[in-house]
C-alpha cells in the first residue's frame, strides 16, 4: 500500500467522510480517490475545486497578503467540503478534498485529522 493510499483510508476513517481524494490543481485531476457515490462524483468535485483552489490562490496574489491557504471550507446545507493544498508539497500544486456529512462530522476533528495527515504525507 503506497502513502497515497494511506492517506486516502485515512480521509475516510475520519467521521462523517464520504468522500476524499488528492488533487492536482495545476491540471484539475486526481492522483487518487476514495468513497463518492453517485451524487458525489468525486472526479467532478475535484475539478470544480480547482477553480476554487486557482481563484484564491489568484486573489490572495492579486492582494499581496503574504499568506498561504491553510485550508478552504466550502459549507452545503447538508455537507462540508474541506480544501487543503499539501503544505510540504505547495509548488507541487496538489491539494487534499474531503467531503464530510454535516450531521456526522465534527468540523474541528476533521480539520485536525486532515493537518495531521498533510503532515505525515509524502508523495
Amino acid at each position: 500500500m503506497s502513502n497515497l493510499d494511506v492517506a486516502l483510508k485515512d480521509m475516510m476513517n475520519i467521521d462523517g467522510a464520504l468522500g476524499a481524494a488528492v488533487v492536482d490543481y495545476t491540471s484539475g485531476m486526481t492522483l487518487g480517490t476514495a468513497g463518492g457515490s453517485r451524487t458525489l462524483d468525486l472526479q467532478v468535485g475535484a475539478a470544480g475545486n480547482t477553480e476554487v483552489m486557482r481563484a484564491k490562490i489568484r486573489t490572495i496574489e492579486q492582494l499581496g497578503l503574504n499568506e498561504g491557504i491553510e485550508d478552504i471550507l466550502i459549507t452545503l446545507s447538508g455537507q462540508y467540503h474541506i480544501l487543503r493544498p499539501l503544505s510540504a508539497q505547495r509548488s507541487t500544486g496538489l491539494f487534499l478534498y474531503l467531503a464530510l456529512d454535516r450531521v456526522r462530522a465534527n468540523l474541528a476533528l476533521a480539520r485536525h485529522h486532515l493537518r495531521q495527515i498533510d503532515d505525515e504525507l509524502e508523495i
